[in-house]
């Protein structure tokens, strides 16, 4: 749960996520646009990529929540952060979001064809199933990332998709772990320690 204290000030958070609050606040569902303006709207129509915000503003505390699951807050100084909007629980009302494109890339590993930036001064809260792990990529070392695992990156990076399709995966010997995600820079990558949608074999 995030707990976030309000002087007057607005922050964007998923809607539906406060759980509860003291003091007076009001919430406002964004519109069709979603603070992004026609254009952004349009970008996340045809990229399916779906994310429904409301602006929270008051005096007091209010209390965030999604399903239980982590929340980790990531400072932005300047920077971009890359995250899958199914982890974006709330940003400060000053920091801008988008689309990022991603292309054919995103195709195979479920996460689509484009993913959500913020950019700006604040303060991000990204949601996990379970704690949220920052993997540091330097330089001349590149990191591969299962994509069910992926939550967000931030820094220099860049990211391209890699396969392991030969004979031992057609012939259904391979490891399972046919597509990775694969960050080449100087940044920060965050995972979750599950997979998403994955299946308990007992």
């Amino acid at each position: 749960m995030l707990a976030v204290d309000l002087a007057g000030d607005t922050i964007r958070a998923l809607n539906g996520s406060m759980v509860a609050y003291d003091g007076q606040m009001t919430f406002k569902r964004q519109g069709m646009t979603g603070g992004e303006g026609l254009r952004g709207a349009l970008k996340r129509k045809i990229a399916g990529e779906g994310m429904t915000l409301m602006d929270i503003t008051g005096q007091g505390t209010v209390f965030l929540a999604s399903e239980a699951t982590e929340v980790t807050l990531v400072p932005l100084n300047g920077e971009t952060l890359f995250v899958e909007s199914e982890s974006l629980l709330a940003l400060d009302g000053r920091l801008q979001t988008g689309v990022q494109f991603i292309g054919l890339r995103g195709m195979g590993t479920g996460q689509g064809l484009a993913t959500t930036k913020v950019e700006g001064q604040g303060t991000v809260a990204i949601l996990s199933d379970g704690p949220a792990i920052a993997l540091e990529v330097t330089p001349g070392t590149p990191l591969c990332v299962d994509p069910h695992a992926y939550v967000g990156h931030r820094g220099q990076l860049q990211q391209d998709v890699v396969t392991d399709v030969n004979w031992r995966t057609v012939m259904g010997q391979g490891s399972g772990e046919s597509v990775q995600f694969r960050y080449q820079g100087h940044g920060l990558v965050y995972i979750q320690p599950a997979e998403r949608g994955g299946i308990l074999e007992i």
